[in-house]
């Protein structure tokens, strides 16, 4: 008897050909990349917002706002893990253009940008429940063909208005927080290297190959 075997690693494949391919009109990445570009990041006060004519090449906030949004919306909580998504994630390699940030570059500009940050989340959050964007019942975001909805909930008086808003900000200082904690808990971690990694497969293989030989002397 044989299992269903998966492709051979090194085989070619056929691929599409533009990663946009791989991101459907209603994916919510297409609301994060068409609400951060509209934003003005000057007004908002957001560090480095205009790029330096002199000096090493940085990147652009926009992209690394994209980057945290995503990471809000998927509860992703630390620098680290978003550096990791962004190399392995395809919702992020389009969202970002396949940029990859390191994690001391993600964290130092939530550091920077902090309260920029939260101001957007807020609005980015409040614009979702406006359109009735979590359970993601959007098509062509693209296009800008929202669903309406005139329901209860979706109508505020003042005292209701001002519960919500204060829910959202407790959340979002909450990921803000997460992400702060889990920073410094990982400062210590070290990633292996590549040869690290090859020298750690070839002792679990000679570790397996010793085994096989104590079972067969058995």
């Amino acid at each position: 008897m044989r299992y269903i075997e998966g492709i051979a690693r090194k085989r070619k494949i056929a691929y599409p050909e533009y990663i946009d391919d791989y991101i459907t009109d209603d994916n919510q990445v297409r609301v994060i990349d068409a609400f951060v570009d509209t934003l003005d990041l000057v007004q908002l006060s957001f560090k480095n917002a205009t790029p330096s004519h002199t000096g090493r090449l940085g990147f652009n906030p926009k992209d690394l706002l994209k980057l945290y949004i995503y990471g809000y919306m998927n509860r992703i909580t630390s620098s680290r893990r978003l550096e990791s998504e962004a190399t392995r994630n395809v919702e992020l390699m389009w969202l970002i253009r396949k940029l990859r940030p390191d994690f001391k570059t993600i964290a130092d500009f939530r550091k920077d940008n902090k309260d920029a940050i939260q101001k957007v989340f807020k609005q980015f959050v409040a614009l979702c429940k406006q359109w009735d964007l979590f359970g993601m019942e959007v098509v062509a975001v693209d296009r800008s063909k929202f669903r309406a909805s005139n329901s209860k909930r979706n109508n505020f008086n003042q005292k209701n208005l001002a519960r919500k808003i204060k829910y959202l900000e407790e959340k979002i200082q909450e990921y803000m927080t997460q992400l702060d904690e889990n920073d410094i808990c990982e400062e210590s971690i070290r990633k292996l290297d590549a040869q690290e990694i090859k020298d750690r497969i070839k002792e679990l293989k000679a570790r397996k190959v010793n085994c096989m030989r104590v079972i067969s002397r058995n």
